[in-house]
This record gives structure tokens, sequence and C-alpha cells, in this order.
């Protein structure tokens, strides 16, 4: 048996019948899957690769207890690959109403915490359905997890990360993985961007020392208020209700990210601001500035992920602008309050937080988690992919969409996948307290385009 790292630990602990720890993906194929070969990739990149895919959690019993991976003796492959046929018609609404279904569900803890849904019948192609504990990895490393079962081409041959870097044979899609990195010293950090999106908003690489800022983001987080009472917050219940948008041209996304002054992640951030405000005006109010928990990874990216895979991030407090009406004096505000946070080692202090529950009774873990997830109303996290089509099993991929969970209190996640020159957003909320999340994706494209209006002065600009 192999202990549980404390974060690892933190996150299966912190599992609830109102929030399961599950990240969810689905992706899907204009042509049908070739099943066959598609296990066989599995087993070979997925199973045989990373240890944690044939390991379940070992029992354990008391408050005190640690946790610790074991070798699930009666593992079989088939298990873990379910096979479905979507309902009539097999359009977009089916396939969101199954994720849907499936993201409420629970992963069966006496096997490993992993599950793949083959769906035939979506339109003239076939979509994949993938659900993984968040135990086993972070969702950056899930992220790169899943693209190592890609191939450039139909007939591809896969290349593992760790001799892809050794030969110097680096596929795009790893190359764009490789995202910015900060060094953290006493009082300064510095940032890289990626070529195209920052695959979280924030990038902390080879940490040293935090020094002073350290207390100071301690301090922040001790005093931060409640978040106020929105439509957004309330009871949850046990369903969850996935969907995500039409794709959208990264192209579009850079030209107003390059007349604005600012990142692409800043328009992007500007356009969930503002899909908010419309959506909190839309269920009549009232509209406050709202926190968002954005996850920030911790590990290195240039560097081949473990076998033993684990959760290595930290996560910030971003407060969004909701409350400003007009579209450009928000993204200006956003990218100001983004600036401040890129200087603070807040996702530091939250790593070792979560270091540091993961040794405490689970009902310490839960209470402390509640606390901390009233103080924001959402998270979210954005991820890059591919710049150009890769192929799952021969099949060429057409989109993919990803949610991770929401924790505590919270009820609203969103998610950013770029994937072949398109963006994509998803949003998974609680049934009951977000009934209709498709105006918020459609709030969303509506405030793309108010930013991108040219009847705004330069000086509003």
């Amino acid at each position: 048996m192999e202990r549980m790292s404390s974060v690892d630990a933190a996150w299966l602990r912190m599992e609830t019948p109102t929030n399961l720890m599950m990240i969810t993906a689905v992706l899907w194929f204009d042509t049908p899957l070739d099943w066959a070969r598609l296990k066989q990739v599995v087993r070979e990149r997925l199973v045989e690769r990373f240890p944690r895919f044939r390991q379940k959690v070992a029992d354990a019993s008391g408050e005190w207890a640690s946790l610790h991976w074991q070798e699930a003796p009666d593992f079989e492959l088939e298990a873990h690959l379910g096979h479905l046929t979507l309902d009539a018609p097999g359009d977009r609404a089916a396939l969101e109403a199954l994720v849907s279904q499936w993201m409420s569900t629970p992963l069966d803890r006496s096997r490993p915490l992993w599950q793949l849904h083959g769906l035939d019948g979506f339109g003239q192609g076939s979509a994949l359905l993938v659900r993984i504990h968040h135990s086993l990895a972070d969702g950056i490393s899930l992220a790169r997890v899943l693209l190592s079962l890609m191939d450039e081409r139909s007939e591809g041959q896969f290349v593992p990360e760790s001799e892809a870097a050794r030969s110097g044979a680096v596929p795009a899609w790893m190359k764009l993985l490789r995202g910015a990195r900060a060094v953290v010293t006493g009082s300064r950090a510095a940032l890289k961007r990626g070529a195209e999106l920052i695959s979280e908003p924030i990038q902390v690489g080879d940490l040293v020392r935090a020094g002073a800022r350290g207390v100071s983001a301690l301090g922040r987080l001790t005093v931060m208020t409640s978040e106020p009472l929105t439509v957004l917050r309330g009871e949850l219940g046990t369903q969850k209700r996935a969907t995500w948008s039409a794709p959208i041209a990264l192209e579009e996304v850079r030209a107003l990210s390059e007349a604005t002054g600012s990142t692409v992640n800043d328009v992007l951030l500007a356009a969930l601001t503002g899909a908010l405000r419309r959506y909190l005006v839309a269920r009549g109010g009232p509209v406050e500035d709202l926190r968002v928990l954005v996850p920030v990874n911790l590990r290195p990216l240039d560097e081949p992920l473990p076998r033993e895979l684990g959760n290595r991030f930290g996560v910030v407090f971003l407060e969004l602008p909701v409350r400003r009406e007009e579209p450009h004096r928000r993204l200006q505000e956003l990218k100001r309050r983004m600036e401040v946070l890129k200087r603070s080692p807040e996702a530091v202090v939250t790593f070792g937080a979560l270091s540091v529950l993961g040794m405490a009774p689970s009902t310490v873990e839960r209470r402390a988690m509640d606390v901390v997830t009233r103080r924001a109303t959402l998270i979210m996290t954005n991820v890059p992919g591919p710049r150009h089509p890769v192929f799952l099993a021969g099949t060429q991929l057409s989109g993919l969409m990803f949610w991770v969970p929401q924790a505590g209190k919270l009820g609203l996640g969103v998610s950013i996948f770029s994937y072949a020159g398109q963006v994509t957003v998803g949003v998974s909320v609680d049934a009951a307290l977000v009934p209709d999340p498709h105006r918020m994706v459609e709030a969303f494209h509506d405030e793309l385009r108010a930013l991108g209006r040219e009847d705004v002065s330069p000086a509003v600009r």
C-alpha cells in the first residue's frame, strides 16, 4: 500500500452528496469511434502508464485514520469502460442531459476512481464521457493525461511524454501545454505568459520562499468577508446540470485583447463577469461584485507528469467587478485586479492550507472548506488544448469540454478550453440553484459582442 498525500486525501474527504469531487469531460467526434482500438489506447497509455488508474482507496476507519492507495486485486479494464447509446434524436441536448446525469452520480469507492463511457448515436458520430476523481490528480494534470491519449495523425504513433522530452520529439500540443512559469522569491513574483492561453490564469513554477508577501496573503484570507447573498448562492441539492457554448474563434478573442491592450485571459474573464451581471439582472438581482476561486498550477509544465500524478495546485480569490455596467471599463478594472493578484503568493498559501487540512479529521476539513467557500460564489478554470486537430484511436477529435467540481457551498463552476483555434465555455451548476444555465452561456456570447462594438471611444477603452 502507498500512503495518500495529504492534499489528495483532502480532495477525497471533501466529497459530499451535494458536491462530488469528480472532474468530468466530454469529447465528441463527427465520425464513429473505433471502440476496440480505443480500449487498447486506454490500456497502454492510461492504465499501464499511471498506477493510480489500477489502484483503489484502501478501507480506513476513524476520523484520524490515514488514507492509502492499494492495487485493486480484481481490476478489470472492462469494468471502467461503459458503452451507451444516446437517446433520440442524439443531439447536443441529449448529450448534455446524459453528461448532467453522470456528473450527479458518484464513482464506486470499491474500485479505482475513474470511468469512461463510450456514447453511440451522437449525430453521425460518437462521444466519450470521462469521469475521474479529483484525488487522483488536479485539473491541469488530468488535461495532460487526456491529451496523452491523442495522436497528431489518424495513424500516429504514441510517444510518451518522458521519451519525447529526452529525444526532443515534442508534439506541438505538448509544447502548448508548457505554460508560463513564475519564480516566487522573498518579495517578487515574475510571470511569463504562454503562446495562446495561459493554462490557468496564473502559473507558478519552482517555488522558493514567499517571504513577507505570504504573511500578507494569509492575512487577506483571514479577514475576507463572506459573499453577498444572490440567486447564485443557497442550499445545494444532489443534481447537477452541465452545458457548454458554441465554439468561439480564438482569433476574435485575440483581436479584442489587442484592441483593448489586455490579455486573451482578461477578455474571457471580462466576458464571464458581464455574463454574471446579465444573469443576476435577469433573475431580479441584487447585482454585487462576486469572488471567483481560480486554480493555480504549481507544477512546472515543462516537466513530464509523475507516474503517481497527484494534486499540485493552490487557489486564489479574484473579485470580479460585476457592478461595473460598461463592458470596457469592466475589462480595464478586471485587468487591474488581475495584475495585483499575479504578484501575490496566495496560491502557495492555500496549497499549504490544503496540505494541513488533509491531515485533519474529515469533519474539521469540511467545516474549514465551508468557511472558505463562503468567501466565493463560483470556481473558474482555464486550460489550453492543441492548436490543431488531433486524433483519438484514429478518429479526429471535433471538440472537448470539461468541468472541475465545486467544493463546500459552491454551486457554480465555469470552465474554458481552447482547441484547434476555438474556445469553448462550459458551465456546471446545481440544478435547483441555477435552473437555466443556458442563459448564462448565451450572456457570455452577448458580452463578447459588446466588447467588440466599434462605437466605444478609445478613451473608454
